[in-house]
Protein backbone atom coordinates (compact mmCIF):
# COMPACT_ATOMS: atom_id res chain seq x y z
CA UNK A 1 0.00 0.00 0.00
CA UNK A 2 1.37 3.60 -1.09
CA UNK A 3 1.07 5.33 2.03
CA UNK A 4 1.37 8.72 0.40
CA UNK A 5 -2.09 8.10 -1.27
CA UNK A 6 -3.84 7.87 2.12
CA UNK A 7 -5.94 10.47 3.75
CA UNK A 8 -6.40 10.64 7.60
CA UNK A 9 -10.14 9.55 7.10
CA UNK A 10 -8.86 5.89 6.69
CA UNK A 11 -7.08 6.01 10.28
CA UNK A 12 -11.15 6.32 11.20
CA UNK A 13 -11.74 2.91 11.77
CA UNK A 14 -8.56 2.43 14.45
CA UNK A 15 -9.86 5.11 16.30
CA UNK A 16 -13.21 3.99 16.02
CA UNK A 17 -11.38 0.69 17.76
CA UNK A 18 -9.59 2.83 20.49
CA UNK A 19 -12.59 4.11 21.87
CA UNK A 20 -14.38 0.84 22.03
CA UNK A 21 -12.00 -0.21 23.69
CA UNK A 22 -11.90 2.75 26.59
CA UNK A 23 -15.58 3.13 26.51
CA UNK A 24 -17.34 -0.13 26.23
CA UNK A 25 -16.25 -1.71 28.90
CA UNK A 26 -17.32 0.88 31.42
CA UNK A 27 -20.95 2.01 29.51
CA UNK A 28 -21.37 -1.00 28.29
CA UNK A 29 -19.56 -4.14 30.46
CA UNK A 30 -21.99 -7.13 30.31
CA UNK A 31 -22.26 -6.40 26.56
CA UNK A 32 -18.74 -5.78 25.88
CA UNK A 33 -17.83 -9.30 27.79
CA UNK A 34 -20.05 -11.02 25.62
CA UNK A 35 -19.05 -9.26 22.37
CA UNK A 36 -16.08 -7.80 21.87
CA UNK A 37 -14.63 -10.03 19.45
CA UNK A 38 -17.81 -8.61 17.45
CA UNK A 39 -16.91 -5.32 17.95
CA UNK A 40 -13.20 -5.76 16.71
CA UNK A 41 -14.43 -7.22 13.68
CA UNK A 42 -16.93 -4.21 12.78
CA UNK A 43 -13.88 -2.13 12.87
CA UNK A 44 -11.82 -4.41 11.15
CA UNK A 45 -14.40 -4.68 8.31
CA UNK A 46 -14.86 -1.03 8.46
CA UNK A 47 -11.30 -0.61 7.23
CA UNK A 48 -11.27 -3.51 4.79
CA UNK A 49 -14.56 -3.07 2.89
CA UNK A 50 -14.46 0.31 1.42
CA UNK A 51 -10.59 -0.04 1.18
CA UNK A 52 -11.02 -3.75 -1.12
CA UNK A 53 -14.44 -1.52 -3.11
CA UNK A 54 -12.08 1.62 -3.87
CA UNK A 55 -8.59 0.03 -4.54
CA UNK A 56 -9.82 -3.75 -5.46
CA UNK A 57 -9.68 -6.79 -3.64
CA UNK A 58 -6.35 -8.09 -4.68
CA UNK A 59 -4.68 -5.32 -2.79
CA UNK A 60 -6.56 -5.57 0.44
CA UNK A 61 -6.47 -9.40 0.39
CA UNK A 62 -2.57 -8.84 0.17
CA UNK A 63 -2.78 -6.17 2.86
CA UNK A 64 -4.74 -9.07 4.71
CA UNK A 65 -2.64 -11.90 4.30
CA UNK A 66 0.39 -9.55 4.57
CA UNK A 67 -0.13 -8.54 8.36
CA UNK A 68 -1.60 -11.91 9.40
CA UNK A 69 1.69 -13.78 8.28
CA UNK A 70 4.40 -11.04 9.12
CA UNK A 71 3.24 -9.61 12.12
CA UNK A 72 -0.28 -11.13 14.01
CA UNK A 73 -0.23 -14.45 13.47
CA UNK A 74 3.77 -14.42 15.06
CA UNK A 75 2.86 -12.12 17.66
CA UNK A 76 -0.39 -14.60 19.03
CA UNK A 77 1.47 -17.68 18.80
CA UNK A 78 4.18 -15.94 21.14
CA UNK A 79 1.41 -14.80 22.99
CA UNK A 80 0.07 -18.15 23.50
CA UNK A 81 2.70 -20.04 24.05
CA UNK A 82 4.16 -17.94 26.90
CA UNK A 83 0.63 -17.73 28.77
CA UNK A 84 0.12 -21.34 28.35
CA UNK A 85 3.42 -22.37 29.87
CA UNK A 86 3.72 -19.81 32.37
CA UNK A 87 -0.29 -21.23 33.58
CA UNK A 88 1.87 -24.74 33.86
CA UNK A 89 3.91 -22.97 36.68
CA UNK A 90 2.39 -22.47 40.23
CA UNK A 91 4.72 -20.38 41.88
CA UNK A 92 4.38 -19.70 45.94
CA UNK A 93 6.29 -17.77 48.29
CA UNK A 94 6.98 -14.57 49.70
CA UNK A 95 6.26 -12.71 46.49
CA UNK A 96 4.33 -9.67 47.98
CA UNK A 97 1.83 -8.95 50.23
CA UNK A 98 4.12 -6.38 52.16
CA UNK A 99 5.54 -3.12 50.57
CA UNK A 100 9.71 -4.47 50.60
CA UNK A 101 8.47 -7.93 49.07
CA UNK A 102 5.81 -6.43 46.56
CA UNK A 103 9.26 -3.69 46.04
CA UNK A 104 11.56 -6.98 45.61
CA UNK A 105 9.25 -8.78 43.27
CA UNK A 106 8.34 -6.18 41.22
CA UNK A 107 12.39 -5.54 40.66
CA UNK A 108 13.08 -9.18 40.24
CA UNK A 109 10.75 -9.40 37.46
CA UNK A 110 12.03 -6.23 35.58
CA UNK A 111 15.64 -8.37 35.84
CA UNK A 112 13.05 -12.08 34.40
CA UNK A 113 11.69 -9.52 31.56
CA UNK A 114 15.03 -8.75 30.15
CA UNK A 115 15.95 -12.45 29.58
CA UNK A 116 12.45 -13.83 29.26
CA UNK A 117 10.34 -10.91 27.47
CA UNK A 118 7.89 -8.93 29.06
CA UNK A 119 5.26 -10.69 28.40
CA UNK A 120 6.85 -13.92 29.76
CA UNK A 121 7.74 -12.41 33.17
CA UNK A 122 4.56 -10.69 32.94
CA UNK A 123 2.52 -13.85 32.66
CA UNK A 124 5.06 -15.83 35.21
CA UNK A 125 4.80 -13.45 37.63
CA UNK A 126 1.44 -11.89 37.60
CA UNK A 127 -0.73 -14.88 39.09
CA UNK A 128 1.58 -15.48 42.41
CA UNK A 129 1.07 -11.47 42.51
CA UNK A 130 -2.30 -11.50 42.61
CA UNK A 131 -2.54 -14.28 45.03
CA UNK A 132 -0.32 -12.72 47.44
CA UNK A 133 -2.02 -9.28 47.47
CA UNK A 134 -5.32 -11.02 47.11
CA UNK A 135 -6.83 -9.74 50.51
CA UNK A 136 -5.15 -6.33 50.70
CA UNK A 137 -8.03 -3.79 50.46
CA UNK A 138 -5.78 -1.50 48.51
CA UNK A 139 -3.85 -3.44 45.72
CA UNK A 140 -5.06 -1.55 41.99
CA UNK A 141 -1.46 -0.18 42.55
CA UNK A 142 0.52 -2.77 42.90
CA UNK A 143 -0.45 -4.46 38.91
CA UNK A 144 -0.16 -1.31 38.02
CA UNK A 145 2.97 -0.45 38.95
CA UNK A 146 3.70 -4.04 37.55
CA UNK A 147 2.83 -2.91 34.23
CA UNK A 148 5.05 -0.01 34.17
CA UNK A 149 8.21 -1.98 34.92
CA UNK A 150 7.84 -5.47 34.75
CA UNK A 151 5.66 -5.53 31.47
CA UNK A 152 7.49 -2.18 29.86
CA UNK A 153 10.44 -1.18 31.80
CA UNK A 154 12.06 -3.98 32.48
CA UNK A 155 12.61 -5.11 28.82
CA UNK A 156 15.04 -2.14 27.78
CA UNK A 157 18.04 -3.80 27.80
CA UNK A 158 18.25 -6.86 25.91
CA UNK A 159 17.48 -7.87 22.15
CA UNK A 160 15.17 -10.44 24.55
CA UNK A 161 12.84 -8.24 26.59
CA UNK A 162 11.19 -6.55 24.25
CA UNK A 163 10.05 -6.75 20.29
CA UNK A 164 11.30 -3.27 18.84
CA UNK A 165 14.79 -4.17 20.30
CA UNK A 166 14.93 -7.70 18.78
CA UNK A 167 13.59 -5.94 15.52
CA UNK A 168 17.12 -4.05 16.16
CA UNK A 169 19.26 -7.00 16.25
CA UNK A 170 18.03 -8.51 13.33
CA UNK A 171 18.91 -5.32 11.61
CA UNK A 172 22.41 -5.46 12.74
CA UNK A 173 22.66 -3.30 16.18
CA UNK A 174 24.58 -5.74 18.74
CA UNK A 175 23.29 -7.91 20.89
CA UNK A 176 24.56 -5.98 24.03
CA UNK A 177 24.73 -2.80 22.76
CA UNK A 178 21.17 -2.24 24.82
CA UNK A 179 22.43 -3.16 28.25
CA UNK A 180 25.44 -1.07 27.41
CA UNK A 181 23.81 2.05 26.70
CA UNK A 182 20.14 2.18 27.96
CA UNK A 183 21.17 0.83 31.57
CA UNK A 184 21.60 4.58 33.27
CA UNK A 185 18.20 5.83 32.01
CA UNK A 186 16.50 2.37 32.70
CA UNK A 187 18.28 2.21 36.16
CA UNK A 188 17.50 6.16 36.51
CA UNK A 189 13.83 5.52 35.77
CA UNK A 190 13.25 2.46 37.27
CA UNK A 191 14.79 3.33 40.57
CA UNK A 192 12.31 6.11 41.27
CA UNK A 193 9.35 4.28 39.95
CA UNK A 194 9.90 1.71 42.68
CA UNK A 195 10.83 4.15 45.07
CA UNK A 196 7.32 5.59 44.84
CA UNK A 197 6.07 2.45 44.72
CA UNK A 198 7.25 1.49 48.01
CA UNK A 199 5.66 4.89 49.13
CA UNK A 200 2.35 4.65 47.98
CA UNK A 201 2.64 0.51 48.94
CA UNK A 202 3.65 1.52 52.73
CA UNK A 203 0.78 4.17 52.63
CA UNK A 204 -1.73 1.88 51.61
CA UNK A 205 -0.23 -0.80 54.18
CA UNK A 206 -0.74 1.02 56.97
CA UNK A 207 -4.36 0.77 56.84
CA UNK A 208 -4.39 -3.06 56.40
CA UNK A 209 -4.57 -5.33 59.67
CA UNK A 210 -1.09 -6.37 60.53
CA UNK A 211 -2.34 -10.10 61.47
CA UNK A 212 -3.88 -10.30 58.05
CA UNK A 213 -2.82 -13.50 56.13
CA UNK A 214 -0.94 -11.97 53.48
CA UNK A 215 1.59 -10.88 55.75
CA UNK A 216 2.38 -14.33 57.04
CA UNK A 217 5.69 -15.46 55.24
CA UNK A 218 4.52 -18.43 52.78
CA UNK A 219 6.94 -21.03 52.04
CA UNK A 220 8.21 -21.10 48.99
CA UNK A 221 7.12 -23.99 46.72
CA UNK A 222 6.93 -23.99 42.67
CA UNK A 223 4.84 -26.93 41.27
CA UNK A 224 5.34 -27.62 37.47
CA UNK A 225 8.89 -26.57 37.63
CA UNK A 226 9.67 -28.13 33.90
CA UNK A 227 7.67 -25.97 32.12
CA UNK A 228 10.91 -23.64 32.74
CA UNK A 229 12.45 -25.50 30.55
CA UNK A 230 9.57 -25.13 27.65
CA UNK A 231 10.05 -21.32 28.71
CA UNK A 232 14.04 -21.61 27.77
CA UNK A 233 12.67 -23.57 24.62
CA UNK A 234 10.39 -20.20 23.11
CA UNK A 235 12.94 -17.84 24.42
CA UNK A 236 15.92 -20.16 22.25
CA UNK A 237 13.34 -20.11 19.13
CA UNK A 238 12.84 -16.27 18.99
CA UNK A 239 16.13 -15.91 19.35
CA UNK A 240 17.51 -18.59 16.73
CA UNK A 241 14.47 -17.56 14.45
CA UNK A 242 16.34 -14.09 13.90
CA UNK A 243 20.03 -15.69 13.54
CA UNK A 244 19.52 -18.20 11.53
CA UNK A 245 18.94 -16.83 7.74
CA UNK A 246 18.43 -19.73 5.19
CA UNK A 247 17.05 -17.48 2.44
CA UNK A 248 14.03 -20.22 2.04
CA UNK A 249 10.60 -18.84 1.82
CA UNK A 250 7.20 -20.99 2.10
CA UNK A 251 3.75 -20.05 -0.10
CA UNK A 252 1.70 -19.73 2.68
CA UNK A 253 -2.39 -18.72 1.91
CA UNK A 254 -0.70 -16.66 -0.87
CA UNK A 255 2.10 -14.85 1.14
CA UNK A 256 5.78 -16.05 1.26
CA UNK A 257 6.89 -17.31 4.74
CA UNK A 258 10.91 -17.37 6.21
CA UNK A 259 11.43 -20.69 6.74
CA UNK A 260 13.00 -19.99 10.00
CA UNK A 261 9.87 -18.02 10.90
CA UNK A 262 7.94 -21.12 9.97
CA UNK A 263 9.64 -23.36 12.32
CA UNK A 264 9.83 -20.85 15.05
CA UNK A 265 5.58 -20.51 14.85
CA UNK A 266 5.42 -24.48 14.78
CA UNK A 267 8.21 -24.95 17.81
CA UNK A 268 5.61 -22.46 19.73
CA UNK A 269 2.26 -24.67 18.74
CA UNK A 270 3.98 -27.40 19.94
CA UNK A 271 5.36 -26.36 23.30
CA UNK A 272 1.56 -24.76 23.74
CA UNK A 273 0.23 -27.82 23.09
CA UNK A 274 2.93 -30.09 25.22
CA UNK A 275 2.50 -27.83 28.11
CA UNK A 276 -1.11 -28.03 28.45
CA UNK A 277 -1.39 -31.44 27.75
CA UNK A 278 1.06 -32.63 30.42
CA UNK A 279 0.94 -30.42 33.03
CA UNK A 280 -1.14 -31.29 35.98
CA UNK A 281 -4.88 -30.27 36.34
CA UNK A 282 -4.10 -29.14 39.50
CA UNK A 283 -1.44 -26.83 38.99
CA UNK A 284 -4.13 -25.16 36.14
CA UNK A 285 -6.80 -25.34 39.05
CA UNK A 286 -4.01 -23.28 41.60
CA UNK A 287 -3.87 -21.00 38.81
CA UNK A 288 -7.33 -20.40 38.20
CA UNK A 289 -5.94 -21.25 34.57
CA UNK A 290 -8.71 -19.73 31.48
CA UNK A 291 -8.37 -19.25 28.03
CA UNK A 292 -10.85 -16.33 28.27
CA UNK A 293 -7.87 -13.85 28.54
CA UNK A 294 -5.51 -14.90 25.55
CA UNK A 295 -8.73 -15.06 23.34
CA UNK A 296 -9.68 -11.73 24.69
CA UNK A 297 -6.60 -10.61 23.41
CA UNK A 298 -6.31 -12.38 20.29
CA UNK A 299 -9.88 -11.19 19.10
CA UNK A 300 -8.84 -7.57 20.22
CA UNK A 301 -5.50 -7.03 18.50
CA UNK A 302 -6.65 -8.88 15.61
CA UNK A 303 -8.82 -5.62 14.92
CA UNK A 304 -6.15 -3.62 16.06
CA UNK A 305 -3.52 -5.31 13.30
CA UNK A 306 -6.57 -4.77 10.82
CA UNK A 307 -6.99 -1.25 11.29
CA UNK A 308 -3.34 0.15 12.04
CA UNK A 309 -2.65 -0.94 8.35
CA UNK A 310 -3.21 2.58 7.04
CA UNK A 311 -1.63 4.68 9.89
CA UNK A 312 1.84 2.74 9.79
CA UNK A 313 1.69 2.72 5.62
CA UNK A 314 0.54 7.09 6.09
CA UNK A 315 3.80 6.72 8.65
CA UNK A 316 6.05 4.89 6.22
CA UNK A 317 5.09 7.43 3.64
CA UNK A 318 7.53 9.82 5.58
CA UNK A 319 7.24 13.41 4.44
CA UNK A 320 5.00 12.56 1.57
CA UNK A 321 2.85 11.42 4.15
CA UNK A 322 -0.44 12.59 5.90
CA UNK A 323 1.82 13.16 8.84
CA UNK A 324 4.84 14.23 6.83
CA UNK A 325 4.56 17.59 9.25
CA UNK A 326 5.49 15.44 12.16
CA UNK A 327 8.13 13.97 10.60
CA UNK A 328 9.66 17.03 9.54
CA UNK A 329 10.16 17.42 13.42
CA UNK A 330 12.71 15.33 13.63
CA UNK A 331 15.61 17.11 12.34
CA UNK A 332 16.49 21.02 12.73
CA UNK A 333 17.92 23.27 10.06
CA UNK A 334 21.33 21.44 9.27
CA UNK A 335 19.80 18.52 8.54
CA UNK A 336 21.20 16.51 12.20
CA UNK A 337 18.73 14.46 13.89
CA UNK A 338 16.80 15.98 17.05
CA UNK A 339 16.99 13.40 19.43
CA UNK A 340 14.42 14.35 21.89
CA UNK A 341 11.94 14.60 18.53
CA UNK A 342 12.93 10.85 18.46
CA UNK A 343 12.11 9.64 21.82
CA UNK A 344 9.06 11.70 21.72
CA UNK A 345 7.11 11.20 18.55
CA UNK A 346 8.49 7.18 19.04
CA UNK A 347 7.03 7.23 22.27
CA UNK A 348 3.99 8.79 21.54
CA UNK A 349 2.78 6.24 18.76
CA UNK A 350 4.06 3.77 20.54
CA UNK A 351 1.60 4.49 23.11
CA UNK A 352 -1.08 3.53 20.62
CA UNK A 353 0.40 1.46 17.78
CA UNK A 354 2.32 -1.24 17.98
CA UNK A 355 5.88 -0.56 19.24
CA UNK A 356 7.72 -2.72 17.05
CA UNK A 357 6.62 -1.57 13.56
CA UNK A 358 7.06 2.34 15.11
CA UNK A 359 10.44 1.41 15.91
CA UNK A 360 11.40 0.37 12.57
CA UNK A 361 9.62 2.90 10.83
CA UNK A 362 11.97 5.76 12.68
CA UNK A 363 14.93 3.57 12.81
CA UNK A 364 14.74 3.97 8.90
CA UNK A 365 13.85 7.31 9.10
CA UNK A 366 17.23 8.01 11.35
CA UNK A 367 19.58 6.34 8.19
CA UNK A 368 18.78 2.51 8.87
CA UNK A 369 22.62 1.56 9.12
CA UNK A 370 22.68 0.04 11.85
CA UNK A 371 26.42 1.06 12.54
CA UNK A 372 26.09 4.16 11.88
CA UNK A 373 23.11 3.98 14.12
CA UNK A 374 26.01 2.94 16.78
CA UNK A 375 28.54 5.18 16.63
CA UNK A 376 28.02 8.47 15.66
CA UNK A 377 24.10 8.75 15.89
CA UNK A 378 24.23 6.51 19.03
CA UNK A 379 22.21 8.73 21.04
CA UNK A 380 19.29 9.06 18.31
CA UNK A 381 18.79 5.41 18.47
CA UNK A 382 18.84 5.38 22.14
CA UNK A 383 15.95 8.09 22.14
CA UNK A 384 14.47 5.61 19.32
CA UNK A 385 14.80 2.36 21.70
CA UNK A 386 13.91 4.08 24.62
CA UNK A 387 10.95 6.07 23.18
CA UNK A 388 9.70 2.66 21.80
CA UNK A 389 9.70 0.59 24.99
CA UNK A 390 9.67 2.79 27.77
CA UNK A 391 6.13 4.74 26.53
CA UNK A 392 4.72 1.25 25.57
CA UNK A 393 3.52 1.80 29.16
CA UNK A 394 1.33 4.76 28.61
CA UNK A 395 -1.84 2.99 27.71
CA UNK A 396 -3.10 -0.52 28.07
CA UNK A 397 -2.47 -1.04 23.96
CA UNK A 398 0.80 0.22 24.09
CA UNK A 399 2.59 -3.27 24.95
CA UNK A 400 1.13 -6.58 24.82
CA UNK A 401 1.75 -7.57 28.11
CA UNK A 402 -0.27 -4.36 29.43
CA UNK A 403 -3.17 -5.69 28.03
CA UNK A 404 -2.62 -9.68 29.17
CA UNK A 405 -2.20 -8.23 32.93
CA UNK A 406 -5.28 -6.68 32.77
CA UNK A 407 -7.48 -9.26 31.44
CA UNK A 408 -5.89 -11.83 33.66
CA UNK A 409 -5.75 -9.38 36.68
CA UNK A 410 -9.68 -9.04 36.44
CA UNK A 411 -10.37 -12.78 35.45
CA UNK A 412 -9.32 -12.83 39.01
CA UNK A 413 -11.54 -10.38 40.48
CA UNK A 414 -9.46 -7.45 40.52
CA UNK A 415 -10.99 -4.34 39.71
CA UNK A 416 -8.37 -2.71 37.13
CA UNK A 417 -8.21 0.79 35.99
CA UNK A 418 -10.37 1.78 32.84
CA UNK A 419 -8.74 2.49 29.75
CA UNK A 420 -8.16 6.17 30.81
CA UNK A 421 -8.10 5.69 33.82
CA UNK A 422 -5.19 3.30 33.93
CA UNK A 423 -3.65 6.34 31.17
CA UNK A 424 -3.95 8.63 34.57
CA UNK A 425 -1.00 6.79 35.81
CA UNK A 426 1.83 6.54 33.69
CA UNK A 427 0.46 11.22 33.39
CA UNK A 428 1.38 11.02 37.08
CA UNK A 429 4.32 9.20 37.32
CA UNK A 430 5.92 8.57 34.44
CA UNK A 431 5.73 11.72 32.04
CA UNK A 432 7.62 14.25 34.60
CA UNK A 433 10.30 11.47 34.38
CA UNK A 434 10.41 11.33 30.56
CA UNK A 435 10.07 15.14 30.26
CA UNK A 436 13.39 15.47 32.61
CA UNK A 437 14.98 12.34 30.75
CA UNK A 438 14.85 14.64 27.34
CA UNK A 439 16.77 16.93 29.20
CA UNK A 440 19.12 14.60 30.81
CA UNK A 441 19.60 11.87 28.24
CA UNK A 442 19.18 13.23 24.74
CA UNK A 443 20.02 16.74 22.80
CA UNK A 444 16.86 18.98 22.85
Amino acid sequence: MLGAQLSLIWVLPFAGLLLSIALFPVLRGAFWHRHHGKVAAFWALAFLIPFAALQGIAPAWGELIHVAADEYVPFILLLLALYTVSGGIWLSGPFGGTPLRNTATLAAGMVLASFAGTTGASVLLIRPLIETNRERSHNVHVFVFFILLVGNIGGALTPLGDPPLFLGFLLGVHFFWPIRNLLLPTAALSGILLFAFFLIDSYHARSEDKDHPSRRRPRWHIAGAWNFLLLAVIVGAVLVSGVWQPGIEVPVAGAKVPLQSLARDGILVLVAIVSFVVTPKAVHKANEFAWFPILEVAKLFAGLFVTIIPAIAILKAGSHGALGALIHLTSDAQGQPIESAYFWLTGGLSSILDNAPTYLIFFNMAGGDAGHLMGPLAGTLVAISAGAVFMGANTYLGNAPNFIVKSICEHRGVKMPSFFGYMLWPAVFLLPLFLAGSFVFFRL
